[in-house]
């Protein structure tokens, strides 16, 4: 299963890499990265279909951010779950990545256990 994780702060891919060190050694999930939203519709753009099961997207990044992309990858790749991840629990956030339709909104510090949860049941 491919996951993206989508985030302009390039530290986010080491921390990611860390914490799911054990699920990409046996094989569970494949990560992959994109830095920008407008990467991250690139890559999904180059393969027919996508090979990635679910993005997890940082809200607040320059370019496309992360509603933005949310609202791209539902509509043109309904089949990809997509989740938010920000540092800004606002409700304002929430409302709209929800009714756009985000699988699961977390905040910062990121609480792996809980996305580990969610990611594996998506397979």
């Amino acid at each position: 299963m491919k996951i993206m994780i989508v985030d302009d702060e390039k530290d986010v891919e080491l921390l990611f890499r860390q914490q799911f060190r054990k699920e990409v050694r046996d094989g569970l999930i494949d990560l992959c990265y994109a830095f920008s939203g407008e990467e991250a519709l690139e890559y999904l753009g180059s393969l027919t279909p996508p090979d990635v099961v679910c993005i997890l997207s940082d809200i607040n990044m320059p370019g496309i951010n992360g509603l933005e992309l949310l609202k791209a990858v539902k509509e043109k790749y309904p089949q990809i779950r997509v989740s938010m991840i920000t540092a800004y629990g606002d409700e304002h956030n929430f409302k709209a990545a929800m009714s756009t339709g985000a699988e699961h909104y977390f905040t910062k510090p990121i609480d792996f256990v809980q996305i580990k949860k969610d990611m594996l049941n998506f397979s």
